[in-house]
């Protein structure tokens, strides 16, 4: 469910606030393989499903830095934050990947509101991100990341 904020003062309530999870999204061949043309990166493990079978995942995994970026979708879907001139990614103050994203696994985000502070024009949100695999115990991602907010 889409936790809708309007303004400052709304944006501000939230800190502390667990946002749930994203529904749940599919990682095909077809977009690892968009990822790897766009990165440059074409490694085996990523794009080569049937040298990957041998391989130490026993299939093709999503690049890390691809889960990571479905993040920005997946945010999407459990916080919107209306009345503000823009929002901007403003950076990541840690990063991990416990456990590879099999080709055909579905992922979702969970997501909560570490905490909203003032700067000048805005705010500055800080969110602890966990990209959850379906039927995995371990977490595909962990991420905490810091967005700003004009108003």
């Amino acid at each position: 469910m889409t936790t809708v904020v309007n303004g400052l003062d709304e944006l501000k309530a939230l800190a502390g606030t667990d946002l749930g999870a994203s529904e749940w999204l599919e990682i095909t061949q077809e977009r690892v393989n968009t990822f790897a043309d766009a990165t440059g990166d074409h490694q085996w493990i990523h794009v080569d499903p049937e040298r990957a079978k041998d391989g130490p995942f026993g299939g093709p995994i999503a690049h890390g830095y691809l889960t990571l970026s479905l993040v920005i979708p997946l945010f999407g879907d459990l916080l919107k934050v209306e009345g503000t001139k823009m929002g901007v990614n403003y950076g990541l103050e840690k990063v991990r990947f416990p456990h590879p994203v099999r080709v055909g696994s579905k992922i979702r985000l969970a997501a909560k509101v570490v905490s909203v502070e003032d700067v000048p024009g805005g705010t500055q949100s800080t969110f602890d991100f966990t990209v959850q695999i379906d039927g995995v115990d371990k977490p595909a991602c962990v991420a905490r990341t810091v967005y700003r907010q004009y108003f």
